[in-house]
């Protein structure tokens, strides 16, 4: 599908694409005009306009009822976008050098063939092949089970006791027996490979990887050259964090299940792909300055807080900042809580069904601190997917994939204890004093610093993978090594079996959405939180600022999210930061006062692995 014209909501769902259209032909006479590559891109976007509103709600039922019959709706509706997407990225290439072309139709004829995640090859069949094969995967995902005590039990329900259960052969089983999930996907996703690297081709690119890393406004190599720059910038940081909790892990559970040196057993960090360790805090939580003063789950339990109005909070952040409510749709339409009687993919996601109001979210929501935060998260989305309504079509889209995954998270950082207040969730008596900020930072950093080399890995190893360098037989290995290699873990039992898929038990590697946008959303929440509280006149330490109610950051933040997609992304950058420059600047300036203390406590540690 293509990724600039999709809606968070469908680059997590809808797989591949559109429907067919016409094919558009310049003039008999001479070669395509300027005019002519106008009137094409013109009617593209009005045929692509439509045929994604069909395709979003074949994707939202298939997401949220799956069986035979959705899936089938699913495929269908995927292979006919896929076939029209392809078709106009063809024809936009023969358009795309032609002289005298206006900005805007330059841009969205690169957009038209840049944008495909999984484009098909124009030979019949194919795109029927992929959207069934993306399909497959997805659904054999949402219905994927494992273990817990010998019983069967959801993936969602896996993940979430994967942040309690503290028993190291309890931790063991469910890891292993979830990630049994991706046995049955290898060879249909080495065939999604193939088929996807032949379309990719045919649009002239050496592969889909090539393709992926076009779509950031710089030559492919300089945005590869951009990460591992940024990367460095922060790796530092979690290579203090690494060493931190690897030796209180150690002192929990002891040397024959936590070694004292080398990688960390990938089940001891509380999540189930240990992305996001913040789930072990209370046992890694410093002495003496481990309580933070408060549990925001329990905050949230004992004011009978419920999914939905967890939900209603989220709102109402966004309105505190001038933004307008949500469509009386929105709450008619989303999925905010798991249905009991049937099949659903529990992966949190925001829709933009119709392209302009249709806002939706998709989850599995529970009352617990984990599942606030990810609320004000994906309305992120939908505040930004209204607030580039009004573009056309192939500019409503973000400035780029991360700053979608970026607004959200940078909202969320001002759920701070001050904002908790305001909220009439916490005591002002209970604010927790300086003396607690480093159980303050220890406790964020554990999701957001250790989620960086994740969030670099996955896209790492698919882009290996479409280019041939990591071949069928090594697609398990491969994973376990640069897992080891940036995040310093390793999976529970040694040697992992013959047969293992274990990327296919990440959602977004069956799921076929591109993961750097997470990667690149870590750094830039921070630039934008930063830029946020140097505009509202903060003065105090950069964790402690929250801009709830500030209407004026709002306005200022509404501007750059109403660009959408038609400028450059440093354009965008720039706009609200005042910088053009993507950096870790900002995330080294937030937890610079846990950077110190880590250094202190890991003297005399050997860190690394």
């Amino acid at each position: 599908m293509l990724r600039q014209i999709s809606t968070a909501a469908l680059a997590a769902a809808l797989l591949t694409g559109a429907a067919r259209a016409d094919h558009h032909q310049p003039a008999e006479t001479g070669q395509p005009t300027a005019a002519d590559a106008r009137s094409f891109v013109e009617s593209a976007e009005e045929r692509l306009a439509d045929l994604s509103i069909y395709a979003a709600k074949a994707a939202w039922v298939n997401a949220t009822y799956i069986n035979v019959d959705t899936d089938f709706l699913a495929a269908r509706a995927g292979a006919e976008f896929t076939e029209a997407a392809v078709e106009l990225a063809n024809q936009a290439a023969r358009y795309a050098e032609v002289e005298g072309l206006d900005y805007d139709t330059k841009r969205k004829l690169n957009m038209l063939r840049q944008g495909l995640t999984a484009p098909a090859p124009d030979i019949p069949g194919a795109a029927d092949e992929l959207s069934t094969i993306l399909t497959g995967l997805q659904s054999a995902y949402g219905k994927g089970t494992g273990t817990y005590k010998g019983e069967t039990t959801r993936g969602n329900e896996l993940e979430a006791l994967m942040g309690t259960v503290r028993d190291p052969e309890l931790l063991e089983e469910m890891w292993t027996s979830w990630h049994r999930v991706g046995v049955p996907m290898k060879e249909d996703y080495a065939r999604f490979v193939e088929i996807s690297n032949e379309g990719a081709q045919a649009l002239g690119y050496a592969d889909t990887g090539a393709m992926w890393r076009s779509g950031y406004d710089m030559d492919p190599d300089e945005f590869a050259r951009l990460l591992d720059r940024t990367w460095n910038e922060v790796k530092p940081l979690y290579d203090q964090l690494h060493c931190y909790v690897r030796a209180e892990l150690n002192e929990e559970y002891g040397d024959e299940v936590q070694p004292a040196d080398g990688p960390i057993r990938a089940d001891l960090l509380g999540n189930m792909w240990a992305q996001e360790w913040g789930n072990i805090y209370p046992l890694v939580a410093p002495e003496g300055a481990g309580d933070i003063g408060y549990d925001l789950t329990d905050l949230l339990e004992g004011a009978d807080y419920t999914p939905v109005k967890i939900v209603e909070t989220g709102e109402a952040f966004f309105t505190s900042l001038g933004f307008d409510e949500l469509p009386e749709t929105f709450w008619q339409r989303s999925q905010i809580t798991a249905p009991a009687d049937r099949e659903v993919v529990c992966h949190a996601s925001a829709w933009d069904v119709d392209n302009e109001d249709d806002l939706r979210i998709k989850m599995c929501t529970r009352v617990n601190a984990d599942d606030f935060v990810t609320v004000h998260h994906e309305l992120g989305h939908n505040f930004y997917q209204r607030a580039y309504s009004n573009q056309p079509f192939l500019y409503k889209g973000s400035a780029n994939d991360g700053f979608h995954e970026a607004v959200g998270d940078f909202i969320a950082l001002s759920v701070t204890p001050e904002y908790l207040v305001d909220l009439g969730l916490l005591d002002p008596a209970n604010v927790p004093d300086e003396s607690k900020d480093i159980g303050l930072l220890l406790r964020q950093a554990l999701d957001k610093v250790a989620f960086l080399p994740f969030g670099l890995l996955i896209d790492k190893w698919r882009w290996q993978v479409f280019s041939g360098e990591i071949q069928p037989a090594d697609y398990n290995s491969a994973w376990t090594q640069l897992r080891f290699d940036y995040q310093g873990i390793t999976p529970p039992g040694g040697d992992r079996p013959g047969d293992s898929f274990d990327p296919g038990a990440k959602y977004h590697v069956p799921g076929n959405t591109p993961y750097t946008r997470y990667y690149l959303a870590r750094l830039l929440q921070f630039q934008f939180h930063k830029a946020a509280c140097d505009q509202a006149g903060w003065e105090g330490p950069l964790h402690r600022c929250s801009i709830y109610a500030d209407e004026e950051v709002g306005e200022k933040l509404n501007a750059m999210l109403a660009m959408g997609s038609s400028r450059p992304w440093p354009d965008a950058l720039e706009a609200f930061t005042g910088t053009r420059d993507m950096n870790g600047s900002a995330m080294a300036e937030y937890f610079a006062p846990l950077t110190e203390w880590l250094e202190g406590q890991n003297r005399g540690r050997s860190c690394g692995w």
